[in-house]
């Protein structure tokens, strides 16, 4: 008959701390890969709108930003951005310009897109429309959430790229032209990718589409 070896109290303690770090390794493994795990994937369906006319459907690899665009407040922005939106210019363009908590920025349809993307020039495309004079509003409140074109200059620049902000950014107010805010997915910006050194992005997340709600 054989008799049984019984584990001591330290190697029952050495299997329980390996399995313990075996799980947390490969839950944090898991989480890391998922990152789109616990945001809420928003239907623009299933929402009801005060200007439906003026939804735009911002479609990221988490899920949907719905944004709700001001043509009041900045009318020949709008113009352009809802231009650019119908002819799909912004689909599979990069989020180039990223900071952590603070803003990301796309847009760039000449150096930006998914499968041409020209890292030594992506900030400086142009869409061929010609730049625009800049529509600042010093009533506007850059709160989380505010939608604004970019400039290359001090105004009057402002072309096809765009920023949203992920925190209030009262230092904008006056300074860019709004064109306006996220109503629902703004964690869903927060998983866009970023680098902690640069706020250029190598390898970035891309739009996958952007939408009117109505064509």
């Amino acid at each position: 008959m054989i008799n049984k070896i019984k584990p001591s109290r330290s190697e029952k303690v050495i299997f329980i701390f390996i399995l313990t770090l075996a799980t947390f390794t490969i839950t944090s493994f898991f989480l890391l890969k998922n990152k789109c795990l616990f945001i809420e994937d928003f239907n623009p369906k299933n929402l009801i709108f005060d200007n439906p006319e003026n939804i735009a459907v911002l479609n990221i690899d988490c899920g949907n930003v719905i944004i709700e665009l001001y043509p009041d407040l900045s009318p020949n922005s709008v113009e352009r951005f809802k231009t650019l939106i119908k002819s799909k210019a912004y689909d599979d363009v990069a989020f180039h310009r990223v900071i952590k908590d603070k803003l990301v920025q796309a847009g760039d349809i000449e150096f930006g897109k998914r499968n041409n993307i020209d890292y030594g020039k992506i900030g400086s495309g142009k869409s061929g429309l010609g730049t625009l004079n800049s529509e600042v509003d010093k009533d506007f409140n850059y709160n989380a959430g505010s939608v604004a074109l970019a400039r290359s200059q001090k105004y009057n620049t402002e072309d096809s790229q765009f920023f949203i902000t992920l925190q209030d950014e009262p230092l904008y107010e006056g300074e860019y032209t709004p064109i306006g805010k996220v109503l629902y997915g703004l964690e869903t910006l927060r998983t866009i990718k970023y680098l902690d050194k640069s706020v250029y992005v190598l390898r970035p997340d891309f739009i996958n589409s952007l939408r009117m709600l109505i064509d």
